[in-house]
């Protein structure tokens, strides 16, 4: 059992998982939560991180930071992307290895997986192809961050830093901005001001055919407590977290344009990009651990 006395700074407390992550902590009493604010602690400032993990000396860390965004965002904002991401994680990872944390947790993405890669995507598949083109430094920084996990646990010989990988997060507290948010989200703004304004047609990008799964951000918060609270010494990592479920995009806006109550057209841009074709991942070892996702995708989406 898991000592809920034990001190766990949430970095990226406000965000899609992290605010998940606290409230997940909060309902299971844990005692002694540390977050703060970016203008308390900038975590691309090396000095600010390293001070920051020295005053408050926390026992685990969940790594929920990070720069994040849909297709346009990663297209117009390359450079932001990899080099944010590279610092985050190379000061945290860095004051955790220093200050003795006994168990950080580290978020790689999907979009980390090759383009062209078997269905459904095993661990083992990582680096054996070239990553969809439209994500690729975002994707890059992932990689490395994982990778900064794995060279940790084996250059001092204990699996403390774990890299989960979840597939398509979304839920409260995601950016739901029709420019800078993932496909789901954007999704949801987009039907639900085509509904207020009785729109009598809504056009999306690509062709509706791409296939993603989809995960609540709650079900990653209870993965997250799981691999906390579980023996991680002799884990094959990293670990895929998904729910097992994929939807064609256009599956996904019918739904979401049920639960909205839009009843317009739904024309699609093939002009624009799909991204990659299919994502879905094989979360096995996980499941061999005890944890499985719990929230369906229409519950996720009420």
């Amino acid at each position: 059992m898991f000592d809920k006395s034990k001190k766990i700074y949430v970095a990226g407390h406000t965000g899609l998982i992290g605010s998940a992550v606290i409230k997940r902590l909060q309902c299971c009493s844990f005692e002694q939560v540390v977050t703060a604010e970016h203008s308390v602690i900038d975590l691309m400032d090396t000095v600010k991180v390293t001070e920051f993990f020295a005053r408050h000396r926390p026992e685990y860390v969940i790594l929920a930071a990070g720069r994040v965004g849909g297709i346009v965002e990663n297209l117009n904002f390359p450079a932001d992307f990899i080099t944010s991401n590279l610092a985050i994680q190379l000061n945290v990872l860095g004051a955790a290895h220093r200050t003795g944390v006994k168990k950080l947790i580290l978020f790689g993405s999907s979009c980390m997986y090759p383009r062209e890669c078997p269905q459904p995507m095993a661990e083992e598949a990582l680096l054996s192809g070239h990553p969809e083109p439209t994500s690729l430094p975002y994707a890059v920084s992932k990689l490395a961050g994982v990778q900064l996990c794995m060279a940790y646990n084996k250059q001092y010989g204990e699996n403390r830093f774990i890299p989960l990988i979840p597939n398509s997060a979304y839920g409260p507290n995601d950016d739901f901005s029709p420019v800078s948010g993932h496909v789901l989200s954007s999704l949801i703004h987009r039907f639900y001001n085509a509904k207020l304004e009785n729109a009598q047609q809504i056009v999306l990008w690509g062709s509706g055919k791409a296939k993603r799964e989809f995960i609540f951000s709650e079900d990653i918060a209870d993965a997250c407590i799981h691999m906390l609270g579980h023996d991680t010494e002799s884990l094959n990592l990293p670990l895929n977290v998904g729910s097992g479920i994929d939807y064609s995009i256009s599956e996904l806006a019918s739904m979401i344009s049920q639960l909205v109550g839009y009843s317009g057209e739904i024309i699609w841009d093939t002009s624009k990009p799909d991204g990659a074709p299919r994502k879905l991942l094989d979360s096995q070892r996980i499941h061999s651990l005890g944890w499985t996702s719990n929230i369906s995708i229409m519950d996720g989406l009420r």
